[in-house]
């Protein structure tokens, strides 16, 4: 698939989805997903969006709920309205103010690797 061909899956306002997701794209949730999400591209939950499972994507944009352990290989943002129960493990890391964050945070990546986080094992 050439690059200008990407996937980008939606899961809409209203929509609820039960199962694992894997894609070698991009999504949006603005729905109910009940179920681990695995992306190669980036991850965006909506203001009404609400994940109920592990996420692992590129960068992933929270504006609504996610409970669930999380892993952004790029970065993860947790907008003002964001609501997280998990572990979270990110190369980046912004959180606005308002956001909410319940869990374990490891941002060592691989340039430490003697320091491994035991929050993934």
């Amino acid at each position: 698939m050439a690059k200008d061909e990407a996937q980008i899956n939606i899961v809409a306002h209203g929509s609820r989805f039960e199962g694992k997701i894997s894609s070698p794209g991009s999504m949006r949730v603005d729905g109910q997903v009940m179920g681990d999400v695995s992306l190669t591209g980036d991850l965006v939950i909506g203001a009404n969006g609400e994940i109920n499972g592990n996420v692992d994507a590129q960068t992933v944009t929270v504006g609504g709920k996610i409970t669930g352990n999380i892993v952004a290989k790029s970065k993860l943002v947790l907008e003002t309205k964001a609501k997280i129960k998990g572990d979270i493990r990110a190369a980046k890391l912004v959180i606005d103010e308002g956001a909410v964050f319940d869990g374990k945070c490891d941002m060592s990546g691989d340039k430490h690797p003697e320091q491994k986080s035991e929050l993934f094992r």
